[in-house]
């Protein structure tokens, strides 16, 4: 089976405004005036895809994303995600037909369009059957509710789809210099051909900006203070510490303003057709980020890199 992303997908600058802290939950303090002014400045600097989701602040990022682009929504590539609920205190998994038939009503609500861009499947509950969620994604095409939809933490060619009638425009897992443990998956459906891969947890969280050097920098309420974060707790922040010690080494060598970039355009030059999303809280770090839209990496660069975290390449974590 061969798939092959929209060309308007394709043709999107590689970088997308990822919108988890939007939601105003778990990353320490957001300022909504910052917000509005970060995706003005994304916008202005020709970053184009925004992507959210229903559980972010329990639809709070895709409200206050929709308000922010009132006025601009045709510069926009809206991506928002279904699939994940929290009720009693818990989150779980839920891709049920009826669940999803409510969701994306409210999504195009919180949203204030009449078409969301891209629509994903966030995580699988792993009982309604793949095919009849493609199928109830293709009605919403038809319909007009949305352009196009993607898998996110799901492999595109999972044999769990019996049928070849599956068409995504984009597919999404947990990736960055310090987590590449789904590496064979994301090159196996790039070599199937044409498909968008967007990573998330671009910055490990992140780490990768060289902000963090201790855990006392995060404040209480960042959700980084869990150790399910691996990134910021034990031998793995150790370790990322020396990694990020030799990054700033090779940018240097390179020119690169600064490790942001560094990492998100390693990204971009090591996955065919890839488009890293990074969390945004203030302008300044959509400024930062979008300067990997101006900038390139030898091969040579990227070779090192490479060889520097090859170790994340094998491991099975949960974060």
């Amino acid at each position: 089976m061969t798939l092959t992303s929209p060309q308007w997908i394709s043709d999107l600058p590689p970088l997308g405004f990822g919108c988890c802290p939007m939601g105003g939950h778990g990353w320490g303090r957001v300022d909504e005036q910052e917000l509005i002014q970060a995706v003005a400045t994304a916008l202005d600097l020709g970053v184009r895809l925004f992507d959210t989701s229903d559980i972010y602040g329990l639809g709070a990022s895709e409200t206050l994303l929709g308000r922010t682009l009132r006025g601009r929504r045709d510069e926009a590539v809206i991506a928002t995600k279904f699939g994940v609920r929290y009720q009693r205190d818990h989150s779980y998994y839920d891709t049920s037909i009826g669940w999803i038939k409510s969701a994306i009503e409210g999504s195009l609500h919180r949203l204030g369009v009449d078409t969301i861009d891209l629509y994903q499947m966030h995580n699988w509950d792993h009982k309604t059957p793949l095919d009849d969620i493609v199928a109830l994604l293709e009605s919403f095409v038809a319909a007009g509710k949305i352009r196009a939809y993607g898998f996110t933490n799901h492999n595109p060619f999972d044999p769990a789809f019996r049928t070849h009638a599956t068409a995504p425009a984009t597919f999404s897992f947990h990736y960055s210099l310090v987590h590449r443990e789904y590496e064979s998956i994301i090159f196996n459906a790039q070599r199937q051909d044409g498909l968008v891969f967007l990573s998330w947890g671009s910055l490990g969280q992140g780490v990768l900006s060289g902000k963090y050097d201790s855990l006392s920098q995060l404040e209480p309420n960042d959700r980084r203070q869990r150790e399910v974060y691996h990134n910021f707790h034990g031998e793995k922040f150790v370790c990322v510490q020396h990694i990020l010690a030799e990054m700033r080494a090779i940018a240097r060598e390179a020119g690169i303003p600064s490790l942001t970039q560094l990492a998100l355009r390693w990204i971009i030059e090591h996955i065919p057709r890839a488009k890293p999303l990074v969390g945004i809280k203030r302008p300044a770090q959509i400024i930062d980020a979008a300067g990997v839209l101006e900038i390139r990496l030898e091969p040579r660069t990227c070779a090192r890199l490479d060889a520097l975290t090859h170790q994340f390449i094998d491991l099975h974590e949960s974060e």
